[in-house]
């Protein structure tokens, strides 16, 4: 009885911290100036924020119910494995349709590496 009502205030306590992460990711979305640092925002802070409403709910419904629900815990592995994937591919869209970055954000270090230009190699000094 005592351990169930535990499970279930720590149940509340992970889904009410997932709603406050989301939120802070909002504002993450807003304040970010470019494309990549939104993307960062949202896939770091979101995904932590799913996940922990979804184990929350899985707590709750197992110390509720009795059972453990599939559904969820598929839920899970599927948020955890597919958030930062398609982030990764919206950024590297963006990035590949020349999307600037923010002011101020240096130059460009990967772009040999993605797209194979090469740079000029150093030449020896003949003495």
């Amino acid at each position: 009885m005592i351990v169930s009502q535990i499970i279930e205030w720590f149940s509340v306590i992970i889904i009410f911290i997932g709603s406050i992460i989301s939120v802070i990711s909002a504002f993450g979305m807003l304040r970010f100036p470019d494309v990549y640092t939104r993307a960062h925002a949202v896939a770091k802070s979101a995904t932590l924020a799913v996940l922990s409403c979804l184990v929350g709910s899985f707590f709750y419904i197992w110390v509720q119910d009795g059972y453990i629900s599939v559904r969820l815990l598929l839920g899970i592995l599927f948020v955890f494995i597919t958030s930062p994937v398609s982030t990764h591919l919206v950024i590297r869209a963006a990035y590949r349709s020349g999307v600037p970055l923010a002011e101020g954000s240096g130059e460009d270090e990967l772009k040999p590496v993605l797209f194979g230009e090469k740079e000029p190699l150093p030449t020896k000094q003949s003495e």
